[in-house]
């Protein structure tokens, strides 16, 4: 007997209903002209923001930061003081608003989803890296439970990762299946952000094919990477990923959104990344909805850049709080 298959309405929508249809439709896409993409990255990585522009571009990139903190050695009070960032980045500064949002492993979403609501900080998302975060390798059974835990201690948003092994092989009717399935348990209310960890899919025909698979499945935002693999959030692969929700949205009437993580350190990294997304996806993904940063050390270059706007000389690092 046949497997069956869930197919969303978005990849109905289209003519998905099957997974003929779904291995179709992805050997349909256009390849990639590396050359091409790679120059046209390269050649907007050099626009430049003017001087009146730079304090708002600095504070839409703080306002777009998914403030992250995945190492063994988290502690609950690290967890404290990361949300306590990420509701005031700069507590002399009350004009200045949040974060996009607070990321965090799984067993510390409680803490920092208790402690936020305790400082008036109820409408700070908090996002789990799930599903076996950061390779994946576990059962679905795992993950499905991973996810629900996370939900359940209060996370508004899952950074799941996708199985690489399955996408490389060309199973790709089973990562569809994976994040069909985690959506489903995540819902209406709680955003699904699918990372296909791009510093693994050896080539951008790849990436331009796990955006699409993604965006078909369920996916409210597609993500880079994890953090852990390198290279990360490189321009080129941005630059696809942007056009894949560009034209996944002409094709559906889906918006979806973006988050490169990893390797974005600082305000220039920050604004080349605006600039993306302004070039290639449009104005309307200007916004933490529909964009996002996975950074930490980015947020204090962020606050130095913007007392330099502000007070017109660079301040002592002893200004910002350590990360």
């Amino acid at each position: 007997m046949a497997a069956t298959h869930a197919f969303p309405e978005r990849a109905k929508s289209l003519g998905i209903t099957s997974e003929k249809s779904l291995l179709k439709f992805l050997s349909s896409l256009p390849g990639i002209d590396q050359i091409g993409v790679e120059e046209r990255a390269g050649y907007l990585a050099t626009r430049s923001i003017k001087n009146e522009s730079k304090r708002w571009a600095i504070d839409l990139a703080l306002s777009m930061v998914d403030l992250t903190t995945l190492e063994g050695s988290d502690t609950d009070g690290k967890i404290r003081a990361l949300c306590n960032k990420g509701l005031h980045p700069d507590p002399f500064d009350k004009t200045l608003g949040r974060v996009g949002a607070i990321c965090v492993y799984n067993d510390k979403v409680k803490i920092a989803r208790n402690h936020l609501d305790q400082i008036g900080g109820s409408d700070l998302p908090i996002a789990a890296v799930s599903t076996a975060f950061p390779a994946g390798r576990a059962s679905m059974a795992v993950k499905i439970q991973d996810t629900r835990d996370a939900i359940s201690d209060g996370a508004s948003e899952i950074d799941m990762v996708i199985d690489r092994g399955a996408f490389l092989s060309g199973s790709y009717q089973d990562v569809f299946d994976e994040i069909v399935t985690i959506k489903s348990q995540c819902g209406d209310d709680v955003h699904l952000k699918v990372i296909l960890e791009t510093g693994e899919l050896v080539s951008y025909d790849n990436v331009r094919k796990a955006s699409y698979l993604a965006c078909l499945a369920g996916a409210d935002f597609i993500k880079t990477s994890t953090g852990k693999i390198s290279p990360a959030a490189t321009a080129p692969v941005v630059l696809i990923m942007l056009e894949a929700v560009r034209d996944f949205m002409n094709l559906s009437g889906i918006q979806i959104g973006v988050k490169p993580a990893g390797g974005i350190r600082n305000t220039k990294d920050a604004i080349k990344q605006l600039v993306l997304v302004n070039e290639i996806a449009g104005s309307q993904w200007l916004s933490p909805k529909y964009f996002r940063i996975g950074a930490s050390a980015l947020v204090n270059d962020l606050l130095m850049q913007r007392m330099k706007a502000r007070d017109g000389y660079y301040a002592s690092s002893n200004y910002v709080t350590l990360d």
